[in-house]
């Protein structure tokens, strides 16, 4: 069973940064393609950012690009998601979520949606405000 541990939320004033953080352990393979979801009240859990295995291929919501960015350190086994010029619109819990690696030879076929992560963690509360 793979577990995924998520740390970093808090609360913030638009314009501020925070990173998130998401340890993962367990399961049958040594490294996934990691995702980043969040879920405000009443809206439905979507994706903003996702990376492959090696880190080297990444993709983000068009409402994240250019203000957050996923990366990973797979010596600690920890996806992070550093979020930068916040906004009180991007108040949600931020999920991280885990999916078995989708790299066909060098071509990585990006998870799109929740249902492509079996894998998930418990959330953290980011709070922006205005």
């Amino acid at each position: 069973q793979v577990q995924l541990v998520e740390s970093g939320g808090g609360f913030v004033q638009a314009g501020g940064s925070l990173r998130l953080s998401c340890a993962t352990s367990g399961g049958p393979y040594a490294f996934y393609d990691m995702g980043w979801f969040r879920q405000a009240e009443g809206n439905e859990r979507e994706l903003v950012a996702a990376i492959s295995w090696t880190g080297g291929t990444t993709k983000y919501s068009e409402a994240v690009r250019g203000r957050f960015t996923v990366s990973r350190d797979n010596d600690k086994k920890t996806v992070y998601l550093q979020m930068s010029s916040l906004k009180p619109e991007d108040s949600a819990v931020y999920y991280c979520a885990a999916t078995a690696p989708r790299t066909h030879g060098s071509v990585w076929d990006p998870p799109s949606s929740k249902e492509d992560f079996p894998y998930w963690g418990q959330g953290t509360q980011v709070t922006v405000s205005s």
